[in-house]
């Protein structure tokens, strides 16, 4: 039976992808910081969908983390077919108010962590007859935000990262895709920080993070390079390549800038 890893598996989108990719068939390796909701998780799948679930318990940020994590995914099955890249969070803030140590951490699990655990997997993912990698962005990616630069920035490298990688890997068994999910009720605003007013505006325009794994696990078996999930998501990200930059920053900055204290 096929294995998929996902990082950042405990809640949110990325309990959601467990969910979508055991209902089709696979049995799962899930790891995020706490083994209490991996556990439940793992629970949840092995009792609706009949699959293996292992979990392991670890802070991606850490020194050394992808390759924890490589070793004990090559340690657990030889069939991993799937590698989700979803472990990341945001920070809402000016950059310069912004604790330089907070921020360099995000960009390592937004950045640095899937491109080392990518790196580490890819010869597994090769020996499988297909196999699949699917790193998830934002439609932040598509554009800059003031007061989540560096956030936007770091998904910005993951989506280029992501078509540069699809392409080199084009002749090979290994798909890659690129999901862009635009507010989600998930505890996002809150681990970043962002005042309640501007959680109540994010709220209004939210998806579930069923509704986004859905997009993201149909897109990625299909073969596609980028899914965004939703019109209004897609209809946004288009039009930031239509019209001129400055007016989507300014745009952008009146969103957000406005609720800062």
């Amino acid at each position: 039976m096929p294995y998929a890893l996902i990082t950042g598996a405990s809640r949110g989108i990325g309990r959601a992808l467990a969910h979508e990719l055991a209902q089709r068939g696979y049995s799962l390796l899930l790891t995020a910081r706490s083994q209490d909701q991996l556990a439940q998780v793992a629970t949840e799948l092995g009792q609706q969908y009949q699959v293996e679930a292992r979990v392991l318990a670890l802070d991606l940020a850490e020194a050394g983390a992808a390759t924890r994590l490589a070793e004990w995914a090559r340690a657990q099955t030889p069939e991993l077919a799937v590698l989700v890249n979803n472990a990341g969070y945001g920070l809402w803030g000016r950059f310069e108010d912004l604790p330089l140590a907070a921020q360099q951490n995000m960009l390592q699990l937004n950045m640095l962590l899937p491109v080392e655990l990518t790196h580490q997997l890819l010869p597994l993912l090769r020996q499988q007859p297909k196999a699949y990698i699917l790193n998830i962005a934002s439609t932040a990616a598509y554009q800059a935000v003031p007061t989540l630069t560096l956030y936007a920035a770091s998904k910005a490298f993951l989506l280029t990262f992501s078509r540069g990688l699809r392409y080199e890997l084009r002749e090979s068994p290994v798909s890659v895709t690129c999901l862009s999910p635009g507010a989600t009720t998930t505890d996002f605003a809150d681990r970043a920080g962002m005042s309640a007013g501007l959680q109540e505006v994010s709220a209004k325009l939210s998806m579930t993070p069923a509704q986004v794994a859905k997009f993201g696990v149909t897109a990625l078996l299909a073969g596609e390079a980028e899914v965004i999930p939703g019109a209004l998501n897609k209809v946004s990200a288009k039009l930031t390549s239509l019209v001129p930059k400055s007016l989507t920053e300014k745009i952008a900055a009146n969103i957000y800038e406005k609720h800062l204290k």
